[in-house]
């Protein structure tokens, strides 16, 4: 479902992809599937469906054992050394062990892709403090990481996700650790990204999520993709 008309090409194309660890069988068989700019989906199947290998083929984390992925229009396997880099800066991850340095503040944590992207420390004071008070966490701006719950480690995750509006966000069970009104809080601040040109793509179980909410859902069964 795309929240706007975009002449933009397709942010994400795979063909004929296959992923297979070592000399086992392949978890991931034959995933085809095209992300137009501007569109949001969810991501759906059972526990080891494969759902966290195809999202780290789409953030550059793996290369596909054979087929073909596409990113930005530029074919993976062919980009060099030097440009996976500036692709990956343009690419939100919310990861389910969160991944916060914890000898930095929940602040500093939020405001790394800014200054990563060489932003003004103003732009870091003004954004990073509304965006924390948006997900609940005004009053946590200075603590550390192994202060916080696991819900509020989550909430940390995602705004340093979001922060720089990157053009693809990849958010994996990003409201598996919060209550409901949390959990649809997180998910309105997706849409507004969406709204602005992000695409947005969000695995996850919650089915009583996903039937609230009219996104198409690439499903995961037994390594392969279906779009329902």
């Amino acid at each position: 479902m795309s929240r706007q008309k975009t002449d933009r090409p397709n942010v994400v194309e795979f063909a004929g992809v296959g992923v297979r660890y070592g000399v086992g069988p392949e978890i991931l068989q034959d995933i085809e599937f095209t992300l137009p700019a501007g569109s949001f989906h969810f991501l759906t199947g059972s526990s080891g469906a494969g759902k966290s290998s195809l999202l780290r083929l789409m953030y550059l984390a793996q290369r596909p054992s054979r087929g073909q992925v596409r990113l930005f229009g530029t074919d993976v396997a062919g980009a060099k050394r030097y440009q996976l880099p500036a692709m990956r800066r343009r690419v939100g991850v919310v990861f389910q062990d969160f991944r916060l340095l914890d000898h930095l503040s929940t602040m500093d944590n939020v405001a790394l892709p800014l200054r990563v992207a060489g932003a003004s420390e103003a732009d870091v004071q003004k954004f990073v403090p509304e965006l924390l008070a948006w997900v609940g966490l005004a009053d946590h701006l200075n603590a550390k990481p192994p202060t916080l719950s696991g819900g509020q480690q989550q909430r940390v995750a995602i705004a340093r996700a979001v922060i720089s509006r990157p053009e693809l966000l990849l958010a994996d069970e990003p409201t598996g650790n919060v209550d409901d009104q949390i959990a649809m809080r997180l998910i309105y601040l997706f849409e507004e990204l969406n709204k602005l040109g992000t695409t947005v793509v969000v695995a996850t179980h919650n089915a009583a999520l996903v039937s609230r909410l009219a996104y198409p859902q690439l499903h995961l069964a037994d390594g392969r993709l279906s779009n329902l």
